[in-house]
C-alpha cells in the first residue's frame, strides 16, 4: 500500500523524518486508527485494549508495528463482519492471545538490541562467557 512517488526528498522532510520517523507511517498509522473508528462499540475496545497492551509489551516498531496493526484491524473488521463473539476471538486468557498474535511479529531493533544486551550481562554476570565482548554499547 505505498503511495510515495519515485520524487527524492526534500531537505526538510528528510530532516522532519529523523526527527518523527517515517511520514508513510504516520499515515498508515491514521487510516488504522480510521478503520478501529468503524467497528461496533465492543470490537473497538476490545482493539484499543489489545492496542495498549501491544504498545507496552509489543515486539515491533516501524514498518512491523503498522503491519501487526494493519492485520489487528482487519482479524477485528473480519470478526465483526461473521458476528464472531469477542471471547471466541480472545478465548479464556486475553493475555494468552495477546502473546501468540505478538509471536507473528519480528523484535524491533531496538527489543532486538537490548534483549541481547540483558542476556550478554547475565551470561558474563554469571561467568559462563566472560572473554565476550559487548558490543552494544558502542
Amino acid at each position: 500500500m505505498t503511495t510515495e512517488s519515485n520524487e527524492p526528498k526534500s531537505r526538510y522532510l528528510q530532516h522532519l523524518e529523523i526527527i518523527t520517523g517515517p511520514l508513510e507511517d504516520k499515515k498508515r498509522w491514521r487510516q488504522y486508527k480510521a478503520r478501529v473508528k468503524q467497528l461496533p462499540e465492543n470490537y473497538r475496545i476490545a482493539v484499543e485494549a489489545l492496542e495498549r497492551y501491544l504498545m507496552h509489551f509489543g515486539p515491533a516498531d516501524g514498518a512491523g508495528a503498522m503491519a501487526m496493526y494493519g492485520d489487528l484491524a482487519e482479524l477485528f473488521e473480519q470478526s465483526a463482519a461473521d458476528g464472531t463473539p469477542i471471547r471466541d476471538i480472545f478465548g479464556d486468557d486475553p493475555v494468552e492471545f495477546a502473546e501468540a498474535f505478538m509471536a507473528s511479529y519480528p523484535l524491533g531493533q531496538y527489543r532486538a538490541r537490548e534483549r541481547h544486551r540483558f542476556a550478554s550481562a547475565i551470561e558474563r554476570a554469571a561467568g559462563e562467557n566472560p572473554d565476550r565482548e559487548d558490543r552494544t554499547n558502542r
